[in-house]
C-alpha cells in the first residue's frame, strides 16, 4: 500500500474510502432502534440546508434536536484514536479537518435554531438514548414555558 504524491492515499486506498460506510453505521442503527422502541419518530440522513453533502444522523424536526453518532477514527476520539503509521502527517490533515468541519457544522445548525448532541460511536446506546431524550423533555419544558 503505497503512498502517492506528498503522502496521499493511492487508488486502491482512495477506493477504500468511498467503500466506507458513511450511513447506517452499526452504532446510529443501535441508538435509532432504542429510540424508535419508545415510540420517537425521526428523520435519518437529514440535509442541512445551506450546507452540501452534510447531514444530521438523527433529526427530530419538530424540536430542531440534531443527534450525529461520530467514528472514534474519523473524527479523532481522544480515547481510541490511534493515528496510522503510514503517511502520519496526511492523515493528520484529514482528522484534523474532520474535527473542524465537525466544529464547523455545529456551529452552523446551532446558528439555525438548532441544538446539537454529538455522541462516540464507543457510547453504550442506553446512554445516548438518556441524554436524547432528557435534552427531548428539556426543550419541550422551555417551549411549554414560552407558550405560557
Amino acid at each position: 500500500m503505497a503512498s502517492g504524491a506528498r503522502g496521499e492515499p493511492t487508488a486502491e486506498v482512495r477506493e477504500r474510502f468511498r467503500n466506507q460506510k458513511t450511513r447506517d453505521t452499526t452504532p446510529e442503527i443501535r441508538l435509532r432502534k432504542l429510540l424508535h422502541a419508545q415510540g420517537f419518530r425521526y428523520r435519518i440522513n437529514h440535509a442541512i440546508d445551506g450546507l452540501p453533502r452534510r447531514t444530521i444522523d438523527i433529526a427530530f424536526t419538530r424540536l430542531r434536536l440534531a443527534v450525529f453518532i461520530d467514528g472514534c477514527f474519523w473524527h479523532g476520539c481522544p480515547e481510541h484514536f490511534v493515528p496510522p503509521k503510514k503517511n502520519g502527517s496526511w492523515w493528520e490533515d484529514k482528522i484534523a479537518r474532520n474535527k473542524e468541519r465537525d466544529e464547523e457544522t455545529n456551529a452552523y445548525v446551532r446558528q439555525q435554531g438548532w441544538v446539537v448532541l454529538r455522541f462516540w460511536e464507543h457510547d453504550l446506546p442506553s446512554v445516548s438514548l438518556e441524554a436524547v431524550t432528557a435534552e427531548m423533555e428539556r426543550i419541550k419544558s422551555e417551549s411549554d414555558q414560552r407558550t405560557l
